[in-house]
């Protein structure tokens, strides 16, 4: 696990994973209620499933918002040649906390906890892209 690519590859590994199980939890409560899937052509438009479901939904598109600032780093840092063994740690880190974050928002979604989480993984992007500015200097 020396390349830093591959934290990078792992996330997108957790993305593709909620996606399945966000349609498994998502195709059988539309089933369940009836919905037909035309009805859900708008966003917002699904807001009548359960929580549980929803919640899902909504960790796969974190999943799709944050972690775009991060293999955009990934890759700076990997083309820039400055991987080194801190940034790889920080990778993993980072990788480890939206594991945690996807954990908490799919299951019990304690807000406090969810935001506690997501404001470490920030921390740890600014680490990582604070090194990177200071490589400029």
């Amino acid at each position: 696990m020396t390349s830093m690519l591959t934290p990078a590859l792992a996330l997108i590994a957790l993305t593709l994973l909620v996606w399945v199980f966000m349609y498994a939890t998502r195709i059988p409560a539309m089933q369940k209620m009836g919905i037909n899937p035309q009805d859900a052509r708008h966003p917002g438009s699904l807001t009548a499933l359960p929580g549980s479901v929803r919640q899902v939904a909504d960790n796969y598109n974190h999943l799709m918002e944050q972690p775009t600032i991060f293999y955009a780093l990934v890759f700076y840092i990997v083309l820039s040649g400055h991987t080194d063994e801190l940034h790889i740690m920080l990778a993993w880190a980072y990788v480890v906390l939206r594991v945690a974050h996807t954990a908490v928002q799919c299951t019990v979604n304690v807000v406090t906890a969810r935001f506690l989480v997501f404001a470490l993984s920030t921390f740890v992007l600014m680490a990582m892209a604070g090194r990177e500015l200071l490589f400029l200097l």
